[in-house]
């Protein structure tokens, strides 16, 4: 999938495994990296660029994404577990003028599966004699569980039927169970059930690897510059 029209100057907020696939993505689709922002230098570089790529860690993704709105450059944050500050993010982002989009997972086929998954929630809120429960596997080095994707597919059931919560622990009535898994170097996987007495329904979605989320936010970046406001992946990719 290609969007870019031009050549862009990325800043990459956060350089650990993921922005280093993205750096090798954005080179490869003909971008300039302008700045490698990790907790050992500075954002000098950053009014350079004509959007950032923030995958960073939770307790610098408030400051990555506030320094963008500031310096008038579109920020795409891949960053999960900071989300109870998202609406004041949101409010900058409107105060400046900027562009912003904030996606658990920037796969094209998770948000794919993203979709998948409130069809199907909102035909089986019809059925009330299935259970719904998910599943996730990550590494062993994500900091946070469950998974930020685990938490919007979890969503995407709440809003579509008459499911109320998510839980890691034994569900209530009308809670989702999460079961949040960490092995070996596993990029991510999740799986929706609905269960029943008399049979089961699964969706699932399994990365091979980085490359997934790293090409898609390329993709948002290439597609938010020029624009201002608040964005999701459906813009993006055109689902609404």
């Amino acid at each position: 999938m290609k969007i870019k029209s031009k050549e862009m100057k990325i800043a990459l907020l956060g350089y650990g495994k993921m922005g280093q696939v993205i750096e090798r993505i954005a080179l490869e689709r003909g971008h300039e990296i302008v700045l490698k922002k990790d907790e050992h230098n500075s954002y000098d570089g950053l009014s350079n660029a004509d959007v950032a790529i923030d995958f960073s860690i939770p307790t610098a993704a408030i400051s990555n994404i506030s320094s963008c709105f500031n310096a008038n450059v579109p920020v795409i944050s891949g960053t999960t577990g900071w989300l109870e500050h998202f609406d004041e993010m949101v409010s900058l982002c409107n105060e400046k003028n900027g562009a912003f989009i904030s996606s658990s997972n920037f796969s094209l086929g998770v948000n794919i599966f993203f979709e998948l998954n409130e069809y199907l929630a909102k035909m089986m809120s019809k059925l009330d004699s299935y259970t719904v429960g998910m599943e996730e596997i990550h590494h062993t080095q994500k900091l946070d569980a469950p998974s930020g994707t685990a938490i919007s597919l979890a969503q995407g059931v709440i809003e579509n039927s008459n499911f109320t919560n998510w839980t890691l622990d034994n569900p209530k009535e009308n809670e989702i169970h999460i079961e949040a898994k960490r092995i070996g170097t596993v990029p991510g996987t999740h799986t929706v059930t609905y269960n029943s007495a008399v049979d089961a329904i699964e969706i699932k979605h399994t990365a091979h690897n980085r490359e997934g989320f790293a090409l898609g936010a390329v993709i948002a970046a290439e597609w938010i510059v020029g624009k201002h406001g608040v964005f999701t992946m459906k813009d993006v990719l055109n689902l609404k």
